[in-house]
């Protein structure tokens, strides 16, 4: 049987412990990993244009399935000549599935076998998101990385409602393995669940795995756990993942998190937390968060951060982005914004040079030190 052309190729270049540095290739460029991508949830990351999030250090966006399903509409995206030229974007993207927000808003959502029937929080409307409409809206969006459809249980949440949903998880993928064809043209990840239950993460992981896709995310941690057991759950996870093909951890961004993902094998990264933290006064520097709120900052006209060269510590003040924030000015979220995500941008760049001297373990160290005293 002929082997089809996948739309990514992933290289391992080095191996610290368990920490990986790799490469990427995507139709829309290559990314070096591990990688950080920020959330453009709507097609946009909150409040920074494409060009900024591009010059800050950024390889590669994520887009929501569910939202761009309700608004504008996929086929208005597909008409626009896909979410590359829609947005303005031209590295590459990725979609979730939407499994998440059917999690996120369960109170409008009723799960089958099916998919999931609920109402549009925008304006009520009953809608229909099935694992073969999930991959219809993704192909219309056109990402370079698209997801399969899953069910994301919270936390806590008992055994048999977890194990029903690693089974319903691993027949969605199927179904969506199925119903996507253009796979040199986007590579469709599946997803691991089986909340925090070690055994049903090795039963879902050998389910989504044996479909032999381009690459795998690692969902339902980080939705409530204590980090620890999220930690724990992590270890079980990357062992259970094959080595050559790139590993996802969904939804994570505070920088201890990525550190402990990374030294646990993992490739991939996103959340909204940069930019929400930023829309909240708080900054994220070489020595630890900072709360622009704080009165402290008033007369203070040096920069967010003397270590980061980001257009925001190059051109502005402490004491003007507090001033910003405090005024409700648009431009200080977007200010904080660009920063937050220039630093997670530098963190991994910095994490990759670790893996390949091999210093990521004294790396991790010393920052854990700086960042979090």
């Amino acid at each position: 049987m002929k082997t089809m052309k996948q739309a990514v190729d992933f290289e391992l270049l080095a191996v610290d412990g368990a920490a990986r540095r790799g490469r990427l290739a995507t139709p829309h460029g290559v990314i070096e990993t591990p990688v950080f991508m920020p959330v453009g949830t709507q097609a946009a990351v909150k409040a920074v244009k494409p060009e900024d999030v591009a010059a800050l250090g950024a390889q590669i966006v994520l887009a929501n399935t569910y939202h761009l399903f309700l608004r504008p509409g996929h086929e208005i995206v597909r008409q626009a000549g896909g979410l590359h030229r829609f947005m303005n974007w031209d590295r590459p993207i990725l979609t979730d599935s939407g499994g998440f927000q059917v999690f996120s808003l369960a109170a409008l959502g009723k799960i089958t076998e099916d998919g999931v029937r609920f109402a549009s929080h925008i304006d009520g409307s009953k809608q229909m998101l099935s694992p073969e409409k999930s991959i219809e809206v993704q192909n219309a969006l056109g990402a370079d990385i698209i997801m399969a459809f899953d069910e994301c249980v919270p936390y806590p949440a008992e055994r048999p409602y977890v194990e029903a949903s690693v089974g319903r998880t691993a027949r969605w993928a199927e179904r969506c393995k199925a119903a996507h064809a253009d796979t040199e043209r986007q590579a469709l990840f599946g997803i691991m669940q089986g909340g925090m239950f070690a055994d049903l993460r090795r039963e879902s992981a050998a389910r989504i795995t044996a479909l032999d896709l381009p690459g795998y995310g690692i969902g339902g941690l980080s939705v409530g756990e204590p980090k620890e057991l999220m930690y724990g759950i992590l270890d079980v996870c990357t062992d259970c993942l094959p080595t050559g093909k790139p590993r996802y951890l969904m939804g994570v961004g505070s920088p201890d998190a990525l550190l402990e993902g990374i030294s646990r094998g993992i490739d991939m990264f996103d959340c909204v937390l940069p930019t929400r933290e930023a829309r909240h006064g708080k900054a994220m520097t070489s020595l630890g968060p900072l709360n622009i709120r704080n009165a402290g900052h008033a007369a203070d006209f040096s920069p967010l951060d003397p270590a980061c060269d980001c257009y925001t510590c190059r051109n502005y003040s402490r004491s003007y982005i507090r001033h910003l924030i405090k005024s409700g000015e648009m431009l200080g979220a977007a200010l904080l914004s660009i920063h937050n995500l220039a630093f997670l941008a530098g963190l991994m760049a910095k994490a990759r040079t670790a893996i390949e001297g091999g210093a990521f373990d004294a790396f991790k160290a010393d920052f854990f030190a700086a960042y979090y005293g």
